[in-house]
């Protein structure tokens, strides 16, 4: 079943972990939405730079160091998704406790690995 996903730290960049996850959750068959610093296109999808308030987020999934999250907090909490992946070097105990009270699963993971192993 697709999850609707939204990556957060989207990259143009192909070497880019969070540009990688963009082409394998569209190849996967997923719905996927983003922001990025710059605006663009990956795999059929807009990079929105603004913080848009998207509905039916299932998962956010994170490409952004610790020191830039706080600023998404609240964003993040709006949207009420299922879950948020936290992908290696996103890493943030503070927000976990934060999701975790609002009922938001927490994962830390990698969402390149585990649409590998169709656990998504």
């Amino acid at each position: 079943m697709s999850k609707k996903t939204l990556v957060i730290g989207a990259s143009l960049k192909s070497s880019r972990y969070s540009n990688m996850a963009i082409n394998k959750l569209v190849r996967h068959k997923h719905e996927v939405v983003a922001i990025g610093l710059r605006e663009g296109t990956v795999a059929g999808v807009n990079i929105d730079t603004e913080l848009v308030p998207y509905a039916f987020i299932d998962t956010v999934t994170l490409y952004l160091n610790p020191s830039r999250q706080e600023s998404y907090f609240n964003y993040i909490l709006s949207l009420n998704p299922k879950r948020v992946i936290f992908n290696p070097g996103t890493e943030n105990p503070e927000f976990y406790k934060l999701l975790e009270q609002n009922n938001i699963d927490v994962e830390v993971a990698c969402t390149l690995v585990l649409l590998s192993i169709k656990q998504y």
